[in-house]
């Protein structure tokens, strides 16, 4: 491989986001109506022990600007989903919190994915998907600490 080459990386790159809007077309079509994959990233970001993070921080994980954050979580919290809280440690910032509402919309979606998943298994080698998970989680590490570094 010529590692000058940018194009074997780029196509790698291009069929990771490809996959990805495909399968949030797949999520989507699971999720209630007014609701959106970054709805559920967020219902996720916070089920994953993120409870109490300010909107400044999921903002920041998502890397999406404070105000498209802050529209998201409005739809959430007027769906009962989340609860916003002010936080104790800065009187200025609220806090993020997953209700049980938000916790079981989360777990009824993944459950409601469960025959796309079958169907998935039925057509596709799924354990050489997951052989190569470890490999996608190193390079999701690695741009991830490089959004941090100049």
């Amino acid at each position: 491989m010529n590692r000058s080459d940018p194009t074997p990386l780029f196509e790698l790159f291009n069929e990771i986001g490809i996959i990805e809007q495909l399968s949030r077309t797949l999520l989507e079509v699971r999720l209630p109506d007014g609701l959106i994959a970054p709805h559920f990233g967020v219902l996720s970001h916070l089920s994953r022990g993120r409870d109490g993070a300010t909107p400044v921080q999921i903002a920041r994980a998502f890397q999406v600007p404070k105000t498209s954050m802050t529209h998201t979580l409005k739809g959430l919290e007027q769906g009962g989903y989340v609860t916003l809280k002010p936080n104790p440690e800065d009187g200025r910032s609220k806090q993020v919190w997953l209700t049980d509402k938000g916790r079981g919309l989360r777990d009824q979606t993944i459950q409601a994915l469960a025959p796309d998943f079958a169907k998935l298994l039925g057509q596709f080698d799924v354990e050489r998907l997951i052989e190569i998970k470890p490999v996608l989680t190193d390079l999701r590490i690695l741009l991830d600490d490089a959004r941090d570094s100049p």
